[in-house]
């Protein structure tokens, strides 16, 4: 984005209002499955409802702190597109992230747990100026 902020003589300042941030989180995945929650399978703790096709990834609430709140995008190391924080999973669980994979359990067999990098939008605390 470009802003002028003078009428007289242009002045552009540059503004980067967000950034890419990694961290090392363990991944697993999970099914919108009855038999594999408690309630409603398709409903995340934020309300919304899930389908399969969805990039959708639950967090474990350590995280928010760390900026992975609600609709934050991530990307994931080994999967294609950017995924979406829309669930949150127990307090028990740290440092963990778990990847929707619809109703296809055996994908989510396959995928098992793992360390893996992911990147995340977060927004800078300050604007940077870069005058011209």
């Amino acid at each position: 984005m470009t802003i002028y902020v003078s009428c007289k003589e242009p002045t552009e300042i540059h503004v980067e209002a967000v950034n890419w941030k990694t961290v090392e989180v363990t991944a697993s995945a999970y099914n919108s499955l009855a038999y594999q929650s408690q309630g409603n399978p398709k409903i995340t703790a934020w309300g919304d409802t899930l389908k399969p096709g969805m990039n959708v990834i639950a967090i474990s609430r350590d995280l928010l702190k760390k900026g992975l709140v609600y609709n934050t995008p991530v990307k994931i190391d080994g999967l294609s597109g950017i995924f979406f924080v829309k669930d949150k999973m127990h307090h028990r669980w740290k440092n963990k992230i778990d990847i929707y994979m619809g109703k296809d359990v055996q994908k989510a067999k396959n995928w098992g747990r793992k360390k893996i990098s992911i990147q995340y939008l977060v927004q800078k605390d300050s604007l940077v100026e870069h005058l011209e």
